[in-house]
């Protein structure tokens, strides 16, 4: 897939995507919301449905789609 068609890819964000997707790479809260720059007690809060800040959702769409990796960040 070429990068033009990646940014017009849309995932949509949940609450459930989020956490499942942690759990596979199997990663602890804590390590997975550190590389957006976001504590473990708000990424909880993230994965139970709170609203996520535009910066915050920017990077995790990025990163989900594979546009940016953990190097990047």
């Amino acid at each position: 897939m070429q990068k033009s068609q990646q940014f017009k890819q849309k995932i949509e964000l949940n609450s459930e995507l989020i956490r499942e997707y942690r759990k596979v790479r199997q990663e602890s809260q804590y390590n997975f919301w550190s590389r957006f720059g976001v504590t473990q007690s708000r990424g909880s809060r993230f994965e139970t449905g709170a609203e996520m800040p535009s910066s915050v959702e920017i990077l995790l769409r990025l990163y989900l789609n594979g546009v940016i990796t953990d190097n990047d960040l």
